[in-house]
Protein backbone atom coordinates (compact mmCIF):
# COMPACT_ATOMS: atom_id res chain seq x y z
CA UNK A 1 0.00 0.00 0.00
CA UNK A 2 1.49 3.27 -1.15
CA UNK A 3 0.74 5.60 2.18
CA UNK A 4 2.68 8.35 -0.01
CA UNK A 5 -0.27 8.31 -2.50
CA UNK A 6 -2.73 8.32 -0.39
CA UNK A 7 -1.35 11.67 1.23
CA UNK A 8 -1.04 13.23 -1.79
CA UNK A 9 -4.47 12.78 -3.29
CA UNK A 10 -6.16 13.69 0.59
CA UNK A 11 -6.76 17.07 -0.19
CA UNK A 12 -7.90 16.92 -3.78
CA UNK A 13 -10.20 14.22 -2.66
CA UNK A 14 -11.71 16.74 -0.27
CA UNK A 15 -12.07 19.39 -2.17
CA UNK A 16 -14.16 17.45 -4.77
CA UNK A 17 -16.74 16.48 -1.98
CA UNK A 18 -16.42 20.36 -0.63
CA UNK A 19 -17.11 21.68 -3.94
CA UNK A 20 -20.25 19.34 -4.74
CA UNK A 21 -21.52 20.73 -1.46
CA UNK A 22 -20.87 18.29 1.16
CA UNK A 23 -20.09 20.47 4.55
CA UNK A 24 -16.20 20.37 5.21
CA UNK A 25 -16.71 18.00 8.63
CA UNK A 26 -18.58 15.30 7.21
CA UNK A 27 -16.29 15.31 3.77
CA UNK A 28 -13.85 15.07 6.07
CA UNK A 29 -15.20 11.89 7.64
CA UNK A 30 -16.59 10.14 4.22
CA UNK A 31 -12.83 10.51 2.85
CA UNK A 32 -11.27 8.99 6.10
CA UNK A 33 -13.64 6.33 5.82
CA UNK A 34 -12.48 5.77 1.88
CA UNK A 35 -8.81 5.62 3.26
CA UNK A 36 -9.53 3.20 5.22
CA UNK A 37 -11.36 0.74 2.41
CA UNK A 38 -8.18 1.85 0.17
CA UNK A 39 -5.95 0.26 2.84
CA UNK A 40 -7.92 -2.61 2.74
CA UNK A 41 -9.17 -3.49 -0.72
CA UNK A 42 -6.02 -2.17 -2.36
CA UNK A 43 -3.54 -4.54 -2.69
CA UNK A 44 -5.58 -6.92 -3.86
CA UNK A 45 -7.36 -4.87 -6.17
CA UNK A 46 -5.43 -1.47 -7.28
CA UNK A 47 -7.82 0.83 -9.13
CA UNK A 48 -6.77 2.03 -12.43
CA UNK A 49 -7.52 5.70 -11.33
CA UNK A 50 -7.04 5.75 -7.91
CA UNK A 51 -8.34 9.77 -7.48
CA UNK A 52 -11.36 8.69 -8.76
CA UNK A 53 -11.98 5.86 -6.94
CA UNK A 54 -11.53 7.74 -3.59
CA UNK A 55 -13.64 10.47 -4.84
CA UNK A 56 -16.35 7.92 -6.27
CA UNK A 57 -16.19 5.72 -2.66
CA UNK A 58 -15.99 9.02 -0.47
CA UNK A 59 -19.12 10.67 -1.82
CA UNK A 60 -20.85 7.23 -0.95
CA UNK A 61 -20.00 7.52 2.36
CA UNK A 62 -20.79 10.91 2.42
CA UNK A 63 -24.37 10.39 1.14
CA UNK A 64 -24.66 7.10 3.50
CA UNK A 65 -24.28 9.49 6.66
CA UNK A 66 -26.57 12.16 4.87
CA UNK A 67 -29.40 9.40 4.78
CA UNK A 68 -29.12 9.07 7.91
CA UNK A 69 -29.83 13.11 9.22
CA UNK A 70 -32.00 14.74 6.27
CA UNK A 71 -34.86 14.92 4.55
CA UNK A 72 -35.84 12.33 1.79
CA UNK A 73 -35.82 15.31 -0.38
CA UNK A 74 -32.56 16.61 0.06
CA UNK A 75 -31.18 12.96 0.05
CA UNK A 76 -32.38 12.55 -3.70
CA UNK A 77 -31.13 15.54 -5.10
CA UNK A 78 -27.43 15.15 -3.15
CA UNK A 79 -28.13 11.23 -5.03
CA UNK A 80 -28.06 13.55 -8.82
CA UNK A 81 -24.94 14.90 -7.74
CA UNK A 82 -22.97 11.96 -7.45
CA UNK A 83 -19.76 12.33 -9.94
CA UNK A 84 -19.76 10.19 -12.86
CA UNK A 85 -16.93 7.50 -13.05
CA UNK A 86 -13.94 7.98 -15.26
CA UNK A 87 -11.09 10.09 -15.67
CA UNK A 88 -10.99 12.71 -13.27
CA UNK A 89 -8.81 16.37 -13.66
CA UNK A 90 -5.21 15.96 -12.18
CA UNK A 91 -5.12 19.44 -10.71
CA UNK A 92 -3.76 19.78 -7.52
CA UNK A 93 -6.52 21.37 -5.10
CA UNK A 94 -4.35 21.38 -1.73
CA UNK A 95 -3.43 25.39 -1.91
CA UNK A 96 -7.33 25.99 -2.47
CA UNK A 97 -8.07 23.83 0.45
CA UNK A 98 -6.03 25.68 2.44
CA UNK A 99 -7.88 28.82 2.05
CA UNK A 100 -11.16 27.16 1.95
CA UNK A 101 -10.76 26.01 5.67
CA UNK A 102 -9.67 29.26 6.79
CA UNK A 103 -13.20 30.29 6.67
CA UNK A 104 -14.68 33.86 7.76
CA UNK A 105 -16.90 31.79 10.51
CA UNK A 106 -13.47 30.44 12.58
CA UNK A 107 -10.80 32.36 14.39
CA UNK A 108 -7.40 32.42 12.93
CA UNK A 109 -6.72 30.10 15.30
CA UNK A 110 -9.43 27.51 14.58
CA UNK A 111 -8.77 28.02 11.61
CA UNK A 112 -5.42 26.94 11.34
CA UNK A 113 -5.67 24.31 13.62
CA UNK A 114 -8.61 22.49 11.61
CA UNK A 115 -6.25 22.94 8.21
CA UNK A 116 -3.56 21.52 9.99
CA UNK A 117 -5.18 18.42 11.26
CA UNK A 118 -7.92 17.94 7.85
CA UNK A 119 -4.96 18.53 5.30
CA UNK A 120 -1.60 18.85 6.63
CA UNK A 121 -2.15 15.59 8.35
CA UNK A 122 -0.63 15.86 11.63
CA UNK A 123 -2.30 14.89 14.65
CA UNK A 124 -3.66 16.31 17.55
CA UNK A 125 -0.96 16.24 19.78
CA UNK A 126 1.54 17.93 17.12
CA UNK A 127 -0.90 20.61 16.44
CA UNK A 128 -0.56 21.10 20.20
CA UNK A 129 3.12 21.73 20.79
CA UNK A 130 3.49 23.67 17.59
CA UNK A 131 0.68 25.93 19.58
CA UNK A 132 2.16 25.67 22.54
CA UNK A 133 -1.11 24.17 24.40
CA UNK A 134 -2.31 21.39 26.06
CA UNK A 135 -3.55 18.36 23.85
CA UNK A 136 -6.94 18.59 25.16
CA UNK A 137 -7.64 22.08 24.59
CA UNK A 138 -6.41 21.77 21.03
CA UNK A 139 -8.60 18.57 20.58
CA UNK A 140 -11.81 20.72 21.94
CA UNK A 141 -10.71 23.68 19.47
CA UNK A 142 -10.72 21.23 16.81
CA UNK A 143 -13.96 20.06 17.57
CA UNK A 144 -15.52 23.44 17.89
CA UNK A 145 -13.93 24.16 14.30
CA UNK A 146 -15.86 21.48 12.85
CA UNK A 147 -18.82 22.11 14.53
CA UNK A 148 -18.77 25.53 13.51
CA UNK A 149 -18.63 24.81 9.63
CA UNK A 150 -20.79 22.06 10.04
CA UNK A 151 -23.70 22.52 7.38
CA UNK A 152 -21.25 26.09 5.94
CA UNK A 153 -20.88 26.35 2.26
CA UNK A 154 -17.47 27.17 1.73
CA UNK A 155 -17.86 30.04 -0.95
CA UNK A 156 -15.99 32.62 0.86
CA UNK A 157 -12.55 31.81 1.25
CA UNK A 158 -10.52 32.84 4.10
CA UNK A 159 -7.48 35.56 3.91
CA UNK A 160 -3.84 34.83 3.20
CA UNK A 161 -2.50 36.11 6.64
CA UNK A 162 -4.43 32.60 8.31
CA UNK A 163 -3.17 30.51 5.45
CA UNK A 164 0.72 31.95 5.31
CA UNK A 165 0.29 30.97 9.59
CA UNK A 166 -0.84 27.18 8.25
CA UNK A 167 1.74 26.70 5.84
CA UNK A 168 5.02 28.13 8.32
CA UNK A 169 3.11 25.89 10.91
CA UNK A 170 3.34 23.13 8.62
CA UNK A 171 6.82 23.37 7.44
CA UNK A 172 7.76 23.56 10.96
CA UNK A 173 6.33 20.46 11.59
CA UNK A 174 7.91 18.66 8.71
CA UNK A 175 11.25 20.55 9.50
CA UNK A 176 11.62 19.30 13.11
CA UNK A 177 9.08 16.94 13.83
CA UNK A 178 7.66 13.83 13.38
CA UNK A 179 5.92 13.63 9.76
CA UNK A 180 7.97 15.14 6.72
CA UNK A 181 5.98 18.37 5.42
CA UNK A 182 8.53 21.06 5.05
CA UNK A 183 8.73 20.05 0.98
CA UNK A 184 5.32 20.22 0.57
CA UNK A 185 4.52 23.53 2.56
CA UNK A 186 7.62 24.93 0.51
CA UNK A 187 5.97 23.71 -2.49
CA UNK A 188 2.79 25.35 -1.62
CA UNK A 189 4.52 28.66 -0.75
CA UNK A 190 5.82 29.18 -4.45
CA UNK A 191 1.86 28.24 -5.92
CA UNK A 192 0.87 31.41 -3.24
CA UNK A 193 3.86 33.32 -4.32
CA UNK A 194 3.43 33.23 -7.82
CA UNK A 195 -0.51 33.40 -7.70
CA UNK A 196 -0.61 36.59 -5.38
CA UNK A 197 1.67 39.92 -5.08
CA UNK A 198 2.13 40.02 -1.41
CA UNK A 199 5.49 40.91 0.46
CA UNK A 200 4.38 38.77 3.57
CA UNK A 201 3.80 35.38 0.93
CA UNK A 202 7.39 36.02 -0.65
CA UNK A 203 9.18 36.68 3.17
CA UNK A 204 7.47 33.38 4.49
CA UNK A 205 8.82 31.44 1.22
CA UNK A 206 12.09 33.11 1.81
CA UNK A 207 12.01 31.57 5.45
CA UNK A 208 11.67 28.74 4.46
CA UNK A 209 13.81 28.13 1.17
CA UNK A 210 16.91 29.48 3.81
CA UNK A 211 15.78 27.40 6.57
CA UNK A 212 15.25 24.51 4.32
CA UNK A 213 18.93 25.14 3.06
CA UNK A 214 20.56 24.10 6.53
CA UNK A 215 18.77 21.02 6.71
CA UNK A 216 21.18 18.99 5.58
CA UNK A 217 23.65 19.99 8.70
CA UNK A 218 21.26 20.09 11.43
CA UNK A 219 21.70 15.94 12.17
CA UNK A 220 24.64 14.10 12.87
CA UNK A 221 25.02 10.88 11.10
CA UNK A 222 23.21 9.08 14.02
CA UNK A 223 20.63 11.17 13.79
CA UNK A 224 21.17 13.31 16.73
CA UNK A 225 20.73 17.03 16.35
CA UNK A 226 23.55 19.30 15.55
CA UNK A 227 23.03 23.11 16.81
CA UNK A 228 23.57 26.38 14.19
CA UNK A 229 27.11 26.82 15.84
CA UNK A 230 28.48 23.32 15.17
CA UNK A 231 26.96 23.13 11.78
CA UNK A 232 29.40 22.07 9.22
CA UNK A 233 28.36 24.86 6.68
CA UNK A 234 29.60 23.35 3.66
CA UNK A 235 26.87 21.32 3.62
CA UNK A 236 24.44 24.06 3.53
CA UNK A 237 22.41 24.32 0.54
CA UNK A 238 23.87 27.42 -1.40
CA UNK A 239 21.80 27.19 -3.90
CA UNK A 240 18.54 27.59 -1.93
CA UNK A 241 20.11 30.35 0.50
CA UNK A 242 21.06 33.26 -2.75
CA UNK A 243 17.02 32.62 -3.84
CA UNK A 244 15.86 33.36 -0.58
CA UNK A 245 17.96 36.27 -0.16
CA UNK A 246 17.33 37.34 -3.32
CA UNK A 247 13.25 36.76 -2.61
CA UNK A 248 14.14 38.61 0.50
CA UNK A 249 15.63 41.55 -1.18
CA UNK A 250 12.79 42.09 -2.91
CA UNK A 251 10.06 42.15 -0.61
CA UNK A 252 12.16 44.21 1.99
CA UNK A 253 12.79 46.70 -1.16
CA UNK A 254 8.51 47.28 -0.74
CA UNK A 255 9.10 49.02 2.68
CA UNK A 256 5.60 46.76 4.01
CA UNK A 257 7.37 44.98 6.76
CA UNK A 258 6.07 42.16 8.55
CA UNK A 259 7.11 38.98 10.96
CA UNK A 260 8.23 36.71 8.21
CA UNK A 261 10.22 38.93 6.60
CA UNK A 262 11.80 40.01 9.37
CA UNK A 263 12.24 36.58 10.55
CA UNK A 264 13.62 35.71 6.82
CA UNK A 265 16.16 39.17 7.52
CA UNK A 266 17.61 36.85 10.87
CA UNK A 267 17.52 33.47 8.85
CA UNK A 268 19.76 35.25 5.88
CA UNK A 269 22.07 36.70 8.14
CA UNK A 270 23.01 33.22 9.71
CA UNK A 271 22.82 31.96 6.26
CA UNK A 272 25.30 34.73 4.99
CA UNK A 273 28.02 34.02 7.37
CA UNK A 274 30.77 31.55 6.36
CA UNK A 275 31.60 30.69 9.84
CA UNK A 276 29.98 31.11 13.70
CA UNK A 277 32.21 34.05 14.55
CA UNK A 278 31.48 36.09 11.53
CA UNK A 279 27.93 36.03 12.43
CA UNK A 280 26.46 39.67 12.43
CA UNK A 281 24.70 39.08 16.26
CA UNK A 282 24.29 42.70 16.93
CA UNK A 283 21.79 43.29 13.50
CA UNK A 284 20.21 40.17 14.53
CA UNK A 285 19.31 41.60 17.63
CA UNK A 286 17.57 44.48 15.91
CA UNK A 287 15.75 42.40 13.38
CA UNK A 288 14.37 40.52 16.99
CA UNK A 289 13.67 44.42 18.17
CA UNK A 290 11.75 44.95 14.76
CA UNK A 291 9.69 41.28 15.13
CA UNK A 292 8.75 42.18 18.88
CA UNK A 293 6.96 45.39 17.60
CA UNK A 294 5.07 43.55 15.23
CA UNK A 295 4.24 40.48 17.31
CA UNK A 296 5.09 40.70 20.98
CA UNK A 297 5.71 37.20 21.62
CA UNK A 298 7.33 35.64 24.47
CA UNK A 299 9.09 33.18 22.08
CA UNK A 300 10.47 35.98 19.59
CA UNK A 301 11.50 37.76 23.28
CA UNK A 302 13.18 34.38 24.01
CA UNK A 303 15.04 34.33 21.18
CA UNK A 304 16.08 37.93 21.18
CA UNK A 305 17.79 37.30 24.93
CA UNK A 306 19.79 34.74 23.12
CA UNK A 307 20.90 36.68 20.22
CA UNK A 308 21.58 39.71 22.96
CA UNK A 309 23.56 36.96 24.54
CA UNK A 310 26.12 36.72 21.96
CA UNK A 311 26.00 40.10 20.52
CA UNK A 312 26.95 41.35 24.51
CA UNK A 313 27.93 38.68 26.62
CA UNK A 314 25.67 36.21 28.52
CA UNK A 315 25.02 38.14 31.42
CA UNK A 316 23.31 40.71 29.09
CA UNK A 317 21.17 37.62 27.71
CA UNK A 318 20.61 36.98 31.20
CA UNK A 319 19.16 40.33 32.25
CA UNK A 320 16.92 39.94 29.00
CA UNK A 321 15.25 36.72 30.07
CA UNK A 322 14.99 37.91 33.63
CA UNK A 323 13.24 41.21 31.63
CA UNK A 324 10.99 38.68 29.60
CA UNK A 325 10.30 36.66 32.99
CA UNK A 326 9.15 40.08 34.85
CA UNK A 327 6.49 41.26 31.98
CA UNK A 328 5.00 37.33 30.78
CA UNK A 329 1.92 36.36 32.32
CA UNK A 330 1.85 32.96 33.88
CA UNK A 331 0.14 31.63 30.95
CA UNK A 332 2.83 32.85 28.66
CA UNK A 333 5.47 31.48 31.13
CA UNK A 334 4.00 28.08 31.44
CA UNK A 335 4.11 27.53 27.51
CA UNK A 336 7.70 28.88 27.00
CA UNK A 337 9.36 26.90 29.88
CA UNK A 338 10.98 24.23 28.08
CA UNK A 339 12.92 26.61 25.63
CA UNK A 340 13.61 28.99 28.75
CA UNK A 341 15.23 26.29 30.26
CA UNK A 342 17.47 25.31 26.99
CA UNK A 343 17.87 29.43 26.58
CA UNK A 344 19.04 30.18 30.82
CA UNK A 345 20.89 26.56 30.65
CA UNK A 346 23.21 27.92 27.64
CA UNK A 347 23.67 31.10 29.30
CA UNK A 348 24.76 29.95 32.38
CA UNK A 349 26.95 27.67 31.00
CA UNK A 350 29.09 30.43 28.84
CA UNK A 351 28.48 32.80 32.00
CA UNK A 352 30.92 30.02 34.00
CA UNK A 353 28.02 28.83 36.20
CA UNK A 354 28.22 25.01 35.47
CA UNK A 355 25.74 23.57 38.59
CA UNK A 356 23.34 25.80 37.64
CA UNK A 357 23.49 25.12 33.49
CA UNK A 358 23.96 21.33 34.32
CA UNK A 359 20.65 21.92 36.16
CA UNK A 360 19.00 23.66 33.58
CA UNK A 361 20.17 21.27 30.74
CA UNK A 362 18.40 18.12 32.76
CA UNK A 363 15.43 19.88 33.58
CA UNK A 364 15.04 21.16 29.53
CA UNK A 365 15.67 17.78 28.43
CA UNK A 366 12.79 16.34 30.75
CA UNK A 367 10.45 18.68 29.48
CA UNK A 368 11.22 18.27 25.43
CA UNK A 369 8.75 17.82 22.45
CA UNK A 370 10.59 15.45 20.77
CA UNK A 371 13.22 12.34 21.18
CA UNK A 372 16.01 13.72 19.77
CA UNK A 373 16.04 17.24 21.39
CA UNK A 374 15.86 15.43 24.84
CA UNK A 375 19.23 13.31 23.54
CA UNK A 376 20.57 16.22 23.06
CA UNK A 377 19.64 18.17 26.23
CA UNK A 378 20.34 15.52 27.62
CA UNK A 379 24.44 14.75 26.46
CA UNK A 380 24.61 18.43 27.03
CA UNK A 381 23.71 18.15 30.67
CA UNK A 382 25.78 15.46 31.22
CA UNK A 383 28.83 17.27 29.47
CA UNK A 384 28.74 19.94 32.03
CA UNK A 385 28.36 17.46 34.63
CA UNK A 386 31.60 16.00 33.63
CA UNK A 387 33.03 19.58 33.98
CA UNK A 388 32.00 20.10 37.52
CA UNK A 389 33.63 16.40 38.34
CA UNK A 390 37.20 16.81 40.47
Amino acid sequence: MNETLLRSLTPSVLAALVRRGADFAAAEDAVQDALVEAVRGWPADPPRDAKGWLITVAWRRFLDATRADTARRRREDLVGEEPAPGPTSSSDDTLQLYFLCAHPSLSPSSAVALTLRAVGGLTTRQIAQAYLVPEATMAQRISRAKRTVAGVRFDRPGDVATVLRVLYLVFNEGYSGDVDLAAEAIRLTRQLAAAIDHPEVAGLLALMLLHHARRAGRTAPDGSLVPLAEQDRSRWDTGAIAEGVAILQAALARDRLGEFQAQAAIAALHADALTVEETDWVQIVEWYDELVRLTDSPVVRLNRAVAVGEADGPRAGLAALAALDSSATSSSREHTVPRRAAVAAYLHERDGDLATAARLYAEAARQAANLAERDYLTRRAARVNARLSP
